[in-house]
């Protein structure tokens, strides 16, 4: 038996299912479009306990329903916020959903094997910035009484609009399931089959053996994946069975003092552990007295966290962000230099340093972040013994913020980089390079491409540059009222922009959607850019025709990647010829209609053609726009005719 629920139904008067996000033990979660808010994405999550029975299903659903109210409370800008309950009969079924908002963005998991797949980690400052975005949200919630209980890669969104983490799929709902399917166990007189919320080796002991949860349950579950974060290896192959002891820091490199604290966090007898989101934040905050000893074994290689940039939607319920990186190794057979034994400024006093900042502005969070990720990059412009990769990525560090280029975006240029160079040389089958003199040619060509890359980025200005991995499709809604308001249509605006993305990228396909992918947030920097050449009139000329002479001549010069827009006030009815004369092949014309009378629509678009006549059947603005798609300087001359 197909499931009733499925792609364009519409469920209640305003859900219309897009697709299924996954399943579980109380039902399926899908992505749906709510008709009474624009079509704004939402999820919804199903509640269909594997029960029979009207009191098992009555009271499971009382229970949902009272979950649901807990879920209500919680108003945080990092937890998706929760919209309704509401029921609805497919087929002589009752079904109950509940609908919170959708989370643009990726999980940690995704992040994380994106990154594995080229043999990179998160380093220290990332993971320090994700507990400090991240334990006041459970401060919060722990405050109103609510343990999340499933905390892992899984559950954890990187938000695309800000950057940020946001916590997903509270286990309480999965609670109420196993409750429910308890409670048809008890009816039909077999034997209940343990609860356990949350995920072995994530959850701690006492959670997954007794059902028992605190505040500081969260905080195991969010040290472990922490852990797994750093290592990328799951908690069963660094927890000992036996002690249920974490044997974690051979594994990646991380400051004595952090270390301590997730230990400490990560403590097999509960009173052990901090009691409190407050308490790790405090401890985070008040920097050690002394210096730490150093270790008597040299800490393990870190590789460089590299995410996989595509921005595609995450499995079950939500969808994560992105972390700013800072660059570091890549690849597991390549060493990295020990910074905190051998830099200028030792990692401890990095550590106080931003501390002392973020208790002097009082605040954690994205500050805090974010200075760890600028003073990191200071340490690490002149590692003494690092590898040749190390070198490699720390000079395009260098420059990459020398653009003034926000560093959440230097993992989608990263990962921009590793695209372009796997395209260009397809004999490596994208294997990872490594720091041995065999790949020394390799690395240099890597690098050159993203010396390269980053040449294409200096070319937008510093304003466009700043805003790289922050623009969204509601800026080019903005950008189409900007430009209407100029008597000009996107279309036009598109083609100016198209102009200069194609002259830097020309081995991009033309037909791509590349709205929401790295390369994308480039095609829009170039857009804006576009804009603000047409706001300040330098791109866009105004054509008048007199009484005399229904005929005009523009010239004008292009340099590669470079257009310009003309605008006439035409009559329907008029016909209109018109003559562009320059270089063969070296220029793309596009005509517009205005759109008043008749739907607007395009009487040349891009096309290498010289010329085009005929009768007119709009009154308005009309758009003439050339390009350039020569490789150098051109000169051109339009005539355009109208009687």
């Amino acid at each position: 038996m197909n499931h009733p629920i499925y792609p364009g139904i519409t469920l209640g008067t305003n859900y219309r299912i897009v697709r299924e996000l996954g399943h579980g033990g109380f039902g399926r979660t899908y992505l749906a479009e709510d008709a009474h808010r624009f079509n704004e994405p939402c999820v919804l999550k199903e509640f269909a306990p594997q029960v029979q029975g009207s009191y098992a299903l009555q009271k499971s659903e009382e229970l949902f329903e009272r979950e649901a109210g807990v879920l209500y409370k919680l108003q945080h800008n990092q937890i998706p916020r929760f919209r309704e309950l509401f029921r609805v009969t497919i087929e002589n079924r009752g079904y109950l959903f509940l609908v919170q908002d959708y989370v643009p963005g990726q999980t940690y998991r995704f992040l994380l094997d994106a990154r594995k797949r080229q043999g990179l980690r998160f380093i220290e400052a990332e993971i320090t910035q994700l507990l400090l975005q991240l334990l006041p949200v459970l401060e919060y919630t722990h405050s109103l009484g609510v343990i999340h209980r499933d905390i892992s890669p899984d559950n954890l969104i990187l938000r695309l609009s800000d950057g940020m983490p946001v916590l997903i799929d509270f286990g309480g709902v999965k609670q109420v399931a196993a409750t429910a399917q308890s409670l048809f166990a008890e009816v039909n007189g077999t034997p209940p089959a343990a609860t356990r919320i949350g995920k072995f080796g994530y959850a701690p002991a006492e959670q997954m053996q007794m059902g028992i949860v605190y505040p500081h349950s969260d905080l195991y579950a969010l040290a472990a994946t922490v852990l797994v974060l750093l290592t990328g290896k799951e908690p069963q192959q660094l927890l000992d069975s036996n002690t249920l002891n974490w044997n974690w820091r051979a594994e990646c490199s991380v400051s004595d003092y952090l270390a301590a604290v997730l230990d400490k966090m990560l403590a097999h007898v509960p009173n052990n552990r901090y009691q409190s989101a407050r308490e790790v934040l405090q401890a985070l905050s008040v920097y050690p007295r002394s210096q730490p000893q150093p270790q008597s074994q040299p800490q393990p290689p870190l590789p460089l966290p590299r995410p996989d940039a595509a921005l595609t939607q995450p499995p079950p319920d939500a969808m994560p962000v992105h972390v700013p990186l800072v660059p570091q190794l890549s690849g597991n057979q390549v060493s990295i230099a020990a910074l905190r034994s051998q830099e200028k400024m030792p990692a401890w006093k990095m550590f106080l340093l931003v501390i002392a900042v973020v208790c002097g502005m009082g605040t954690v969070g994205w500050l805090a972040g974010n200075y760890l990720l600028n003073m990191q990059s200071q340490v690490q412009k002149n590692p003494p013994a690092g590898s040749p990769k190390q070198q490699q990525e720390d000079a395009l560090y260098a420059r990459f913020q020398k653009l003034g280029i926000d560093a959440r975006f230097y993992s989608s240029y990263i990962s921009l980089v590793d695209e372009k160079f796997y395209d260009k040389y397809p004999e490596l089958g994208k294997r990872l390079l490594t720091s041995s003199e065999g790949d020394r040619e390799w690395r240099e060509r890597w690098q050159k491409t993203g010396e390269e890359l980053l040449d294409k980025l200096e070319k937008l200005s510093s304003s466009a540059r700043r805003r790289l991995g922050s623009y969204d499709a509601a800026d080019l809604d903005i950008w189409k009222t900007e430009v209407n308001n100029l008597n000009l249509s996107s279309r036009a605006l598109y083609d100016l922009a198209d102009a200069k993305f194609f002259y830097l990228f020309p081995e991009e396909p033309r037909q791509r959607n590349i709205i929401g992918l790295p390369i994308g947030q480039i095609w829009q920097a170039i857009t804006a850019d576009a804009l603000r050449a047409l706001q300040a009139g330098s791109t866009i000329e105004s054509i008048e025709f007199h009484s005399r002479t229904n005929n005009q001549t523009l010239s004008g010069n292009l340099q590669p990647g470079e257009g310009k827009a003309y605008i006439a006030r035409l009559a329907q009815n008029q016909t209109v010829r018109v003559n562009l004369q320059a270089p063969p092949k070296s220029t793309l014309l596009s005509i517009y209609t205005p759109g008043r009378i008749n739907k607007a629509r395009a009487l040349l678009q891009d096309s290498e053609g010289v010329s085009w006549s005929g009768l007119l059947d709009d009154s308005g603005y009309y758009e003439f726009v050339v390009v350039s798609q020569s490789a150098e300087p051109m000169a051109y001359e339009l005539k355009i005719g109208a009687e």
